[in-house]
């Protein structure tokens, strides 16, 4: 199981998960491309395109950081043409990019709606239509969002519908391109986390240290993304993963080595993981408050 010689183009990366997952690829010797916007420190959140292209080499792989927004068609084609003429294909194609808006209906701004539409749905959907010529003349070809299982369950759409939508919409994205692919032997698939993940917008946005302590850390996701991406692709396709799930069903048991350092408390769970995928783990999660119906 070794992604060495790997060339992965990633939307975002730049931090957080998408970092975590380039970092443990790295360590293969893959190649990673970061195509992303943070080409300038932000005074709020970590790390540049530039800073993750340093970090990945210095963990042993090769970087090509490209400045792309995922929103414009041109961009994203020439940071393909760019990964392609550096490292002479693209095996993996990773939607990593996110926007995210928990607020109803009447307090969303259109300008809000159409960013999370465009960014995950679109973004989503764009990258991998233009990554796809060149997956198919891939050996081990796979597509992986970071999106969460499909579940209609209207607890899901009522705080945040068009938040719902955009993520639901890189969900499609799966379903429909796996049975789509699937003649070019190339995998579609999902990755969720069973748990909140410390980042920069749980920090930020969803709830601060209180919050940030009760997540863990991107690492599962980055061990989770490595098993789904070495496997075969052929054999493996359509499916919505969990983090957790993926790890214990390919021998990893000990889940604390995941958490925040000291903490033993119970965890929270993530946005659209359902209470009997709850009840599958093996810590204490508790359901996301105003989620436990």
């Amino acid at each position: 199981m070794s992604l060495k010689g790997k060339t992965i183009f990633m939307s975002g990366g730049s931090r957080g998960i998408g970092l975590a997952i380039a970092l443990r690829a790295a360590r293969d010797g893959a190649n990673v491309v970061i195509a992303a916007k943070t080409a300038e420190p932000h005074p709020k959140l970590p790390g540049t395109i530039y800073t993750a292209a340093k970090d990945i080499e210095d963990a042993g792989g090769k970087a090509l950081p490209v400045v792309c927004d995922v929103r414009d068609e041109e961009n994203v084609q020439r940071a393909v043409d760019a990964a392609v003429e550096k490292f002479g294909g693209i095996d993996i194609c990773i939607n990593n990019a996110s926007a995210i808006s928990l607020t109803p209906t009447a307090m969303t701004p259109m300008k809000r709606y159409d960013l999370m539409n465009q960014v995950n749905a679109r973004g989503t959907f764009l990258m991998s239509k233009l990554c796809q010529p060149h997956l198919k003349s891939s050996a081990n070809p796979h597509i992986l969002n970071l999106a969460p299982p499909l579940d209609m369950h209207p607890k899901w759409f009522a705080r945040h519908t068009a938040y719902t939508m955009a993520k639901y919409g890189m969900s499609m994205c799966v379903l429909g391109m796996a049975e789509e692919f699937k003649p070019m032997g190339i995998a579609v698939n999902a990755l969720w986390p069973m748990t909140s993940i410390d980042t920069a917008a749980v920090r930020n946005v969803l709830g601060g240290d209180s919050m940030a302590k009760m997540s863990r850390t991107p690492n599962i996701l980055a061990d989770s993304a490595h098993i789904i991406l070495s496997s075969d692709a052929k054999a493996n396709s359509g499916n919505f993963y969990i983090d957790e799930m993926v790890l214990r069903e390919n021998g990893v048991t000990d889940m604390a080595q995941y958490s925040q350092p000291g903490y033993d408390g119970p965890l929270m769970a993530d946005f659209f993981v359902s209470n009997e995928i709850i009840k599958s783990s093996l810590s204490e999660i508790m359901p996301a408050p105003g989620y436990d119906a």
